[in-house]
């Protein structure tokens, strides 16, 4: 069976969607605190848009967002975004990277940043991995025997950027890994290859996200649960809307939190949309500081 709406309505499921508002902080004095935002598409909140159906860079991501929360709890967050869409840890660590002149890198301009802010107070968040493990996402199959040397690479190569970073940086930095979600569960709601592809990916990127967690876990780094964010433990199968058949709850916060089920031209496509930023930046708000 195809999901092929954009929303769906779950029942008692309740959905939080849309861009996070909130109110005004209660103290006229925030602590300002700078945040220096890594990653690769995601983190500089890609989505399909009328001028770019294939998805451009927008105002609407997690880090804007989680800008909002924090002045919410009077806490100014001074955004820098560094990410460049089509990242890999590769092209960050080693070049040629797709958004910045050679020899500069992201991971170079990283480094000067938190050298020229050596003792303030600055949280940096990093969103890196998917594009690596991607290559062994290949047509309408995965490559199982990609998965284990890629994912061993990815541990090498998050390690060094992790390591450079922590190099780099001041007294007062506070860092945050992210994990990833799987853009990928819709196709399980249909037979055959697709079905197949669904389940091999849950394998994969449960793997990839247990990397990053020892990875960021040895740093004693904070990692925010985009994968739990997205409801993806749920497997549950509930009654939607206009549908005879039952969905997994997992995939209705797909449809909910990307463009995986919108119609073309907007989708398939596997960014988030301001609904899934906004749980993104809820997931790195559950683990900053509550004291700066």
């Amino acid at each position: 069976m195809a999901v092929g709406v954009v929303a769906i309505a779950v029942g008692t499921i309740a959905l939080v969607l849309g861009v996070v508002r909130v109110s005004p902080p209660a103290s006229a004095n925030p602590v300002t605190v700078l945040y220096l935002d890594l990653g690769a598409s995601v983190s500089r909140g890609v989505q399909p848009t009328k001028a770019v159906p294939t998805g451009q860079p927008t105002r609407r991501g997690y880090a804007n967002q989680l800008v909002a929360l924090e002045r919410a709890r009077g806490v100014e967050l001074r955004l820098t975004e560094l990410g460049c869409p089509g990242e890999s840890l590769a092209t960050m660590l080693h070049g040629p990277d797709p958004c910045y002149l050679a020899p500069d890198t992201q991971l170079s301009d990283a480094v000067a940043y938190l050298k020229a802010h050596h003792d303030a107070r600055t949280l940096v968040t990093i969103d890196m991995g998917f594009n690596t493990l991607d290559v062994c996402f290949r047509g309408a199959d995965i490559d199982a025997a990609c998965v284990t040397p890629v994912l061993a690479t990815l541990r090498a190569q998050l390690r060094a950027v992790v390591a450079t970073l922590e190099k780099a940086a001041g007294p007062s930095v506070h860092v945050v890994g992210l994990n990833h979600y799987n853009p990928y569960l819709v196709k399980g709601t249909k037979e055959g290859v697709q079905e197949a592809f669904a389940a091999n990916s849950v394998v994969a990127l449960s793997h990839m996200n247990r990397v990053f967690a020892q990875v960021y876990g040895a740093s004693g780094i904070p990692v925010a649960d985009v994968e739990g964010a997205f409801h993806e433990d749920d497997t549950r199968a509930v009654t939607v809307s206009g549908r005879k058949e039952k969905v997994p709850v997992d995939v209705v916060f797909e449809c909910r939190f990307t463009w995986m089920c919108a119609p073309r031209p907007y989708g398939p496509n596997i960014h988030p949309n301001d609904a899934g930023y906004a749980a993104i930046a809820r997931a790195i708000a559950a683990v900053l500081p509550r004291q700066w």
